[in-house]
């Protein structure tokens, strides 16, 4: 299965390496990975900006410094993913699963987190600016986004 998904990004997309345990491979900007099964993916630094990662499971994904600038994550499945230095800003996150995600230092500017669950991720050092959210997006009471909402009602 690993190597069919391999071969058929590699033909679509002009893929070079994402990495799926052992596999690796390079998505580029823009690339269309809706409902992509990339659990334990290493796209540590990859450049993903404006890519449709809508529906994807990155669960325990290594995300760290990639570039997810205007990046479709809604729905998006990335519970304990590493988005540490990550830039998200303007990213739609929109009913994304972040539970237990690592968004240390991450970008947020701009990011729509409505109806997204954030409960025990690490948002300490994250860039909380003009983000979009509701009654609806759930997140650890005294967290930095907790703070940044009572902030700015």
């Amino acid at each position: 299965m690993n190597k069919i998904l391999l071969i058929l990004l590699t033909i679509l997309f002009g893929v070079l390496s994402v990495g799926c345990e052992y596999l690796k491979y390079e998505v580029k900007p823009g690339a269309n990975l809706y409902e992509a099964n990339l659990i334990g993916a290493d796209l540590q630094g990859a450049d993903l900006q404006g890519a449709d990662l809508s529906g994807a499971d990155l669960i325990r994904a290594n995300l760290y410094e990639a570039n997810l600038t205007g990046a479709d994550l809604r729905y998006a499945r990335l519970q304990g993913a590493d988005l540490s230095g990550a830039d998200l800003s303007g990213a739609d996150l929109s009913g994304a699963d972040l539970i237990r995600a690592n968004l240390y230092e991450a970008n947020l500017t701009g990011a729509d987190l409505r109806y997204a669950r954030l409960q025990g991720a690490d948002l300490s050092g994250a860039i909380l600016k003009n983000i979009l959210y509701n009654n609806r997006t759930k997140y650890d009471e005294n967290s930095p986004l907790d703070i940044y909402i009572k902030q700015n009602k």
